[in-house]
């Protein structure tokens, strides 16, 4: 191999198929879904791996929090700047992955350079199957193809596309045909015709091939490749919402396939996560606290309180802290209605995730009712909230353990484990960890109005007692 593969990870999807854990505040790829890791991490690790440092992260800003976060909890420091690649926006995989190609180029990268594309919200069970799958996908690449990765059917879904193979180069095959979702029955005849595989939706390119495949099939982009990265970010917002398949892999004619055996799944549904995890003996998924007597064939999740079921079968139960959601095995696809009326409703509980992750660490919600919101602050040695105030509500401060160190208004001062501050609406503050053990705080909330857009932020060289008269509002807490 004359240079060394380097890998690109898509962070960047939102998602609520897994709702109530998933949130369009936090979807799937930042869930650990029956392991110590979330996707995205199972993912990181998968490609460390293989590629070690040269691995990037294609993601917008509202995520780019949960990814370092996320990263920062493997032991993967990498520097920020160069690790994760901001989207302006979201704009499916194509812009995406001509960011990623147009960023590595300019970094100097030959256009020989190959490059590994995988979504950062599936899990493979057998990595060893995946590696193999990657140095057979060079092969491929040698002979000047396009190459996607088919996942080898174990049943007949109607869930996923499809590709038919064509001539078999030894290792890898042609590809014939890409084939959108089919119904039941074309499912069945693909799956006994032996010629198809799922489309997983991981490629591995060499730069410059990918380059002028921009060029012939998205000439759009194209242009903007050969401008250079700053012309594709300024004009991201314009660019057609494609994904690489539709846009590049169904009309190019140099693309190869490599069928891949790692025990692959996209975890789309609750049914496929029952599928793809170890059962007892009762044919039961239990995690959490859960006590089940004369259950079978269940799946009950749990998030911290007890649950306690009897005599029930072929059930999905999946609890979190402020949602339940309850429905037949086979079933689970249903969730798309509940979503629907969700946001028909406009519930909170659709995009705001009770635990999440941000620049300066953590925090989960307590409690929240009419005029009230209790949390959890977990704030990171050397971090800091930024400089803020709220136009609707108050903040009152109890440290639980840690040193904070509080600023109100023009004033600093220190808080030790019992004490407290009482933040006053309009008042600008901040609140950072100045010690080498993490800082804990509840912190509570009152007013007619708690929404995250109540935050208004400034940076330290801005800071004044008489606030500008249009301050930057920021979307998501910190």
């Amino acid at each position: 191999m004359k240079h060394p593969i380097h890998a690109l990870i898509l962070a960047g999807g939102g998602g609520t198929r897994l709702w109530p854990l998933s949130r369009e505040e936090v979807p799937k790829q930042f869930l650990s879904l029956g392991g110590s890791e979330s996707l995205l991490q199972e993912t990181l690790r998968r490609l460390n791996r293989l590629c070690g440092s040269r691995v990037r992260v294609v993601g917008g800003e509202r995520f780019r929090s949960q990814i370092l976060h996320q990263a920062r909890q493997l032991g993967l420091e990498h520097e920020e700047e160069t690790f994760l690649l901001q989207e302006p926006l979201g704009r499916n995989t194509a812009p995406a992955i001509a960011l990623g190609v147009v960023t590595l180029l300019e970094e100097g990268l030959n256009p020989e350079t190959p490059l590994l594309v995988c979504p950062s919200d599936h899990s493979m069970k057998d990595e060893q199957a995946f590696r193999e799958a990657v140095f057979q996908g060079l092969d491929a690449l040698e002979a000047g193809r396009l190459v996607t990765f088919g996942v080898v059917p174990t049943a007949p879904e109607t869930g996923y596309g499809y590709i038919k193979t064509g001539r078999n180069r030894g290792g890898w095959y042609e590809v014939e045909a890409f084939v959108e979702k089919p119904d039941a029955e074309r499912a069945q005849k693909y799956i006994d015709s032996g010629e198809y595989l799922w489309n997983g939706g991981i490629f591995l390119f060499r730069l410059g091939d990918m380059a002028a495949a921009f060029d012939e099939h998205l000439p759009e982009i194209g242009q903007l490749l050969r401008q250079g990265k700053r012309a594709l970010v300024e004009a991201f917002e314009k660019l057609p919402s494609l994904s690489i398949d539709f846009g590049i892999m169904e009309k190019a004619e140099n693309v190869g396939v490599v069928p891949l055996h790692a025990e692959w799944t996209d975890l789309g549904s609750w049914d496929a996560l029952y599928d793809s995890a170890p059962r007892d003996d009762h044919g039961n998924v239990l995690e959490g606290d859960v006590l089940a007597l004369d259950c079978q064939n269940c799946m009950i999740k749990g998030s911290g309180r007890l649950i306690a079921a009897s005599g029930v079968e072929n059930m999905l139960v999946v609890d979190s802290p402020d949602a339940l959601y309850i429905a037949p095995r086979g079933k689970s696809q249903g969730v798309r209605r509940i979503v629907e009326a969700l946001k028909n409703q406009g519930r909170r509980e659709l995009w705001q995730a009770p635990e999440s992750a941000r620049h300066w660490g953590e925090y989960r919600i307590l409690y929240e009712a009419e005029g009230i919101k209790i949390k959890r602050l977990r704030v990171f040695p050397g971090k800091s909230l930024s400089l803020q105030y709220h136009h609707h509500r108050t903040e009152h401060w109890i440290v639980v353990s840690g040193t904070a160190l509080v600023r109100q208004e023009e004033r600093e001062y220190f808080l030790h484990e019992g004490q407290s501050a009482f933040i006053n609406k309009h008042e600008v503050h901040r609140l950072s960890n100045p010690g080498k053990l993490p800082l804990e705080i509840i912190e509570v909330q009152n007013g007619p109005y708690l929404g995250e857009d109540d935050i208004v932020r400034y940076g330290d060289e801005n800071f004044r007692k008489n606030v500008p008269d249009f301050p930057e509002k920021e979307p998501f807490p910190g």
